[in-house]
């Protein structure tokens, strides 16, 4: 489920995934909606991994309580850095892209990590990064991962 607008007050909605990348998006769109008076809608979309047709879930794990403790960490961390921000963990068992689509109807920015788990190494955009930015409705940002940063410099 997607989170409401907070009022006239301004969003910045941030996907989350437990990378680097997507914990050093977060730091940044916390520190803007420290400088901007915006609230954090954190973003993390599960789904049930499926392989031609077979569901590879263990009995007995639970993605979704998964994906919540790991958005919650991740809150934690970035809420130190600035702690007057308000970031609320938005939970969507959904397309990773259309979860942060949605919720990002209406918001000031969407920001999201240049890669997260999957995909190819090489590649300096991960693919829901790129459908992102050809799709938002609104302007998006790409955080390179701290270790990304210093790789080619």
């Amino acid at each position: 489920m997607a989170a409401q607008p907070a009022g006239d007050q301004a969003r910045i909605v941030v996907g989350v995934d437990g990378s680097d990348s997507s914990k050093a998006a977060l730091a940044w769109a916390v520190r803007q909606a420290a400088l901007t008076g915006a609230v954090v809608d954190a973003v993390t979309a599960w789904q049930i991994p499926s392989s031609y047709g077979w569901v590879l879930v263990e009995d007995g794990l639970d993605l979704e309580q998964l994906a919540a403790s790991m958005l919650q960490t991740a809150i934690a961390e970035a809420a130190g850095q600035q702690p007057g921000v308000a970031i609320r963990p938005v939970v969507v068992h959904d397309n990773a892209a259309r979860a942060l689509l949605d919720t990002a109807k209406g918001a000031e920015l969407l920001v999201v990590g240049s890669r997260g788990h999957a995909g190819f190494t090489e590649a300096l955009l991960g693919s829901v990064g790129q459908y992102c930015v050809h799709h938002a409705e609104c302007p998006v940002v790409i955080v390179r991962s701290p270790h990304a940063q210093g790789a080619d410099s």
